[in-house]
């Protein structure tokens, strides 16, 4: 099983604002949604409680504390850390080859080491916002890096 980090970030470095992504951009999350759908994704609790109903993803698993009960009545599982989460997406798919980490910022520094793979989209404009990725994710240092143009931003594909 491999891990995945996917995020989008503005050319100011910011991932999120008060829980929640500070543009719209349709092309990027349809590229999201290509890219980790049917894989187990991980996710804080903030992430999921930013989501949409009916996030369209087979087994979200969410790890933290949850205050309100939310995340087992919408389809949610918990987990009590980074560990536990990949645990529970073996025994759940049991033939896994990916498992994707979406946010927040706090889950990315947790699974930064064990990740292979970032794939981050670039934005090409600023946004106020008070959550960042991990110092190693946002420079890329120690790994290859790899471009690919987009229509609108350009997608960066970090590997080990």
């Amino acid at each position: 099983m491999q891990l995945h980090l996917i995020f989008a970030r503005a050319a100011n470095g910011v991932i999120g604002n008060n829980g929640t992504l500070p543009w719209h951009l349709p092309e990027d999350l349809a590229h999201f949604e290509r890219t980790t759908l049917g894989c187990p994704v991980i996710m804080g609790r903030k992430t999921w409680d930013s989501l949409p109903p009916g996030f369209g993803h087979a087994v979200a698993h969410q790890c933290g504390s949850d205050p309100t009960g939310k995340m087992e009545s919408n389809g949610a599982l918990r987990a009590q850390n980074l560990r536990d989460a990949l645990l529970i997406c073996e025994q759940i798919q049991p033939a896994v080859e990916h498992v994707w980490v979406i946010g927040g910022a706090q889950m990315y520094e947790e699974a930064l080491p064990l990740a292979s793979t970032a794939v981050i989209t670039e934005i090409d404009a600023t946004f106020e916002g008070d959550a960042l990725p991990p110092p190693s994710a946002r420079t890329g240092k120690r790994r290859r890096v790899k471009r690919t143009w987009r229509q609108t931003a350009l997608t960066t594909v970090l590997s080990h």
